[in-house]
């Protein structure tokens, strides 16, 4: 269980930007903890923490006859998170070789967002002034639920008793094999922000096309599929989810939504007629994951 001080293992944060969602027991455990970024619709600015309501922000984005924006936190919060005291080493029979505080941050896709870059600012500032804390900073390359694994993964190395770089380097691996696919519901937020013509989008809206995206290993956005219908494109990505995943028995896949929940399910569903997994999570989308998914999005990372 990720959570609860075990003696002999040193005191850790994993931070993660709001755009990856905490699972249930990442909420409960103090040493999880988001830094949101900030969402723009018409000039409103809405800060993506506990208080983000999803039914609200989706109604302004539809009636917003411009698509939303996001900002990156600024180092300066990342600062705060990273200062933030963490507990104590608890002595006894360990593999660590110090006893610095270790903080892993956990960031979007440097390729689609500036929060890397602020968190390493951030993580670069702190070491200036500080030397009590081992500092990490992954990217991602991926979004959303994708950085909750990844900060999991984190954890459970921690939990283990594995050195910091031990640690870095067991999730840098990890990074390196992960895999992020997602379905949209409707594509009007890219014709808004200008990356997809009217033209398009209506010929797409039309038909019932559904591209099944997924993230490339350099942390960008790539088609792999187009069919006509939802359910049709639930079934796509589930079967370009089997076509590069190993030892399925062994992986933890997670599922997030934003407002479809049976559309969850039903993507659940069929990725168990295909493979046995670990363990499957399903969780509905915070801000940034909200206004990329948009209203019916799924996004599913293993």
């Amino acid at each position: 269980m990720i959570g609860g001080f075990i003696e002999g293992v040193l005191m850790y944060r994993v931070i993660i930007d709001s755009c990856g969602e905490l699972f249930p027991e990442m909420l409960e455990d103090e040493r999880f903890m988001n830094v949101p970024l900030t969402l723009e619709v018409d000039g409103e600015v809405i800060i993506d923490d506990e208080s983000f309501d999803q039914k609200s922000f989706l109604g302004k984005v539809k009636a917003s006859p411009k698509g939303p924006k996001s900002s990156c936190p600024s180092p300066g919060k990342y600062l705060e998170a990273i200062s933030k005291h963490i507990g104590k080493f608890i002595p006894g029979n360990n593999n660590h070789s110090d006893e610095k505080e270790h903080v892993y941050i956990v960031t979007l896709s440097a390729e689609l967002s500036g929060s890397y870059n602020s968190a390493v600012v951030a993580k670069g500032m702190y070491e200036e002034a500080h030397d009590d804390k081992c500092i990490h900073v992954f990217n991602s390359r991926s979004a959303s639920i994708g950085q909750t694994l990844i900060g999991q993964k984190a954890a459970e190395c921690e939990e283990a008793g594995m050195s910091f770089s031990r640690v870095v380097e067991t999730v840098e691996k990890y990074i390196s094999e992960q895999h992020t696919f997602f379905v949209l519901e409707t594509l009007e937020t890219l014709r808004k922000n200008g990356r997809m013509s009217a033209f398009k989008e209506k010929i797409a809206n039309t038909l019932h096309i559904k591209p099944v995206m997924a993230s490339t290993d350099e942390g960008t956005i790539t088609k792999l599929a187009q069919v006509r219908g939802m359910n049709k494109a639930i079934s796509k990505m589930a079967d370009c989810m089997i076509e590069v995943t190993r030892n399925c028995s062994e992986k933890v896949l997670a599922i997030s939504h934003c407002n479809c929940l049976e559309r969850a399910l039903k993507l659940k569903e069929e990725v168990e007629k295909r493979a046995v997994f670990k363990k499957i999570h399903i969780v509905d989308t915070r801000g940034v994951s909200t206004m990329y998914a948009n209203d019916g999005g799924l996004i599913m990372v293993v």
